[in-house]
């Protein structure tokens, strides 16, 4: 069987000769548009490159102020309360008030670290114990001695107290 020549005819030279010329000015607008598409992204990629740079430089810069004023707020913390609680009260059934004394005993005892700064309080904090310890507290007409359980020394200095009868 034979192909018939049609490449003879003049018709399908010019839609073959169209659809060379559509193919060619098809891929000239597709590089066009493309080209421009990547030069819009390579703008906006530098540009958020350089704003990523500015707020590294900006971050750093806080980081370090930040730091700074951490070191400088840490020295200045002081001890400003004193909160002192009685683990083993309901034992001995001590009423609020026997608890209240004695908690008040105890802070009146330790009441010079008040606006004092942490590191002093925390050297002396074998000092207080001793203090807390070694101290008989008399209250209606018996006498106890305390054991520190827990001392938590930060802006609040928390004191757990265990009572006991003294010997």
């Amino acid at each position: 069987m034979r192909i018939p020549p049609l490449y003879k005819r003049p018709s399908w030279q010019r839609l073959f000769a169209g659809m060379v010329l559509g193919a060619v000015v098809s891929w000239c607008i597709f590089l066009y548009i493309y080209g421009e598409w990547q030069e819009e992204l390579t703008t906006k990629i530098e540009d958020q490159a350089y704003t990523i740079s500015d707020l590294k430089k900006a971050n750093m810069s806080y980081k370090e102020e930040i730091e700074t004023l951490n070191k400088i707020n840490q020295e200045k913390l002081r001890v400003q309360n004193i909160h002192v609680t009685l683990v083993n009260g309901e034992r001995y059934q001590f009423t609020s008030l026997m608890t209240y004394m004695i908690q008040d005993h105890v802070k009146e005892d330790i009441s010079d670290v008040i606006a004092k700064d942490l590191e002093s309080v925390y050297k002396s904090r074998k000092l207080m114990k001793k203090a807390i310890e070694n101290k008989v507290y008399k209250i209606d007409d018996k006498q106890y001695k305390v054991e520190i359980e827990e001392m938590f020394i930060y802006t609040t200095l928390f004191i757990e107290l265990k009572v006991a009868f003294a010997k």
